[in-house]
C-alpha cells in the first residue's frame, strides 16, 4: 500500500496534513471522510442523506459549508 498525503485548511484556515494508506490515490470524498473522522470523531457516522445523490462529494461539501475545512491537495507522500 502507498501512503498519500492530504493537505487541507482546517477550521482556523491553517494548513494541516493527514496521511492515508491506500493502493490508489484517494478520491476527494475518501479524503474528506478521513478528515472528518480525524477532526470530528463523534460525528464520524453523521447522516448526510440530505446531500446524497445531489452532491458529488457530500462529506467534502459538509466539511466546507459547516466547518470551513477545505482540501487543497492529495498526493503521494515522499
Amino acid at each position: 500500500m502507498k501512503e498519500w498525503e492530504v493537505i487541507f485548511a482546517d477550521q482556523k484556515g491553517e494548513p494541516s496534513r493527514l496521511l492515508l494508506h491506500a493502493e490508489h490515490i484517494p478520491s476527494e470524498e475518501d479524503a474528506a471522510r478521513a478528515i472528518r473522522s480525524h477532526l470530528f470523531p463523534v460525528m464520524d457516522e453523521l447522516d448526510l442523506n440530505d446531500f446524497q445523490d445531489r452532491a458529488i462529494s457530500p462529506t467534502a461539501r459538509w466539511l466546507k459549508e459547516q466547518s470551513g475545512v477545505t482540501i487543497t491537495s492529495i498526493h503521494e507522500a515522499p
